[in-house]
């Protein structure tokens, strides 16, 4: 029997066939700015039927998101890049990113409310991840339920904390003042308060995931906050680690597509977003990229076993909790100086 791989290749290309072509010189160029790591599914899956339809070779620029926003808005070159929604946040602040025309996207309507315009007009998500909980299910009788209770004192030096310039610092601090009832972005010093008060739990800070997976398969900390790209690792390393159901909810991580303005090829671009975002082409990602690769297409249809490891339906997308990213950034710098006072540099 033909592997399944084989069946999805070819429900992506019909998909990408059935688009209207757009006309580019073959000698051109179209410029997909990516971290590189998932080009293993992008080459087959979305490049090459791409490139066939409409007669353009794809070049992509690959590189930590910083450098490759900063080099796609001052030196241009880039028709397309995929950031976090932290970094394309940073790129709609900085001017760098045209606005979408939503009505050339066909696919737009299929996707979850949260994923067509998570930040104004510009461009739409395309996996939808989270950032959440996670513990050694064994270590504990009485489970995690809520953000409050990593203040547990049955919990001392049992927690590894992400350091405050990763993804979930800023947002461990908005989950602190809800826990006092405040709000950071209103009230910061009740915040850092009862950060300051979560110290004897944290056995550790992490920078990156395989930090986390390292602390959570030694043992060293047996509860960790976690986005779910690292989860595979870290179950791997450790099967006994879930993910917490908290009544709050994770939060919402989402990666984008944007256009910048001085991009070359406007409108392909649009054409390689919608069918990005295609039915066939989102499944294609959910079950090649798995974890942090969430379909954003409502119409996505998974198997059980393709869904466990994902943020999958609609139950899942609405549990979460949006990242305000327009407010963190804003307040990042007097954040990271309070975060300093309290665990030290």
């Amino acid at each position: 029997m033909p592997h399944i791989k084989t069946f999805l290749r070819a429900g992506a290309v019909a998909a990408l066939f059935s688009l209207p072509a757009l006309s580019v010189h073959a000698e051109e160029t179209f410029v997909v700015s990516n971290w590189g790591y998932s080009n293993d599914f992008y080459e087959p899956f979305i490049f090459e039927p791409f490139e066939k339809e409409h007669d353009v070779r794809i070049v992509v620029e690959t590189g930590g998101a910083p450098e490759r926003l900063n080099k796609a808005r001052i030196r241009g070159g880039v028709d397309v890049i995929l950031l976090t929604d932290k970094f394309s946040q940073i790129g709609i602040d900085q001017g760098a990113f045209e606005k979408i025309d939503s009505s050339k996207l066909s696919n737009l309507d299929e996707l979850y409310d949260a994923a067509q315009h998570p930040q104004g007009e510009y461009g739409p998500a395309y996996t939808f991840g989270r950032y959440g909980i996670v513990y050694d299910k064994t270590r504990t009788d009485t489970p995690i339920t809520s953000w409050c209770d990593l203040w547990r004192e049955d919990f001392e030096g049992s927690i590894a904390m992400p350091a405050f310039n990763t993804t979930g610092g800023p947002l461990t601090v908005m989950m602190a003042a809800k826990c006092v009832g405040t709000d950071a972005f209103d009230d910061p010093d009740a915040a850092f308060a009862k950060m300051a008060e979560l110290k004897p739990n944290i056995v550790k800070t992490f920078s990156s995931g395989s930090e986390l997976t390292n602390l959570l398969s030694t043992g060293e900390a047996f509860i960790g906050l976690a986005q779910d790209y690292a989860f595979p690792a870290i179950q791997s390393a450790n099967p006994n680690i879930g993910w917490a159901e908290l009544k709050e909810g994770d939060f919402r991580m989402m990666n984008t597509y944007n256009i910048p303005k001085n991009a070359k090829h406007k409108d392909l671009a649009l054409a390689f977003i919608d069918f990005s975002l295609s039915r066939q082409a989102q499944k294609d990602a959910a079950v090649e990229l798995v974890s942090g690769s969430g379909p954003v297409n409502k119409t996505v249809e998974l198997t059980p076993e393709e869904a466990s490891k994902l943020v999958y339906g609609e139950k899942a997308v609405l549990s979460m909790q949006p990242t305000p990213y327009d407010k963190l950034l804003k307040v990042n710098d007097d954040w990271e100086r309070r975060w300093n006072d309290v665990f030290g540099r």
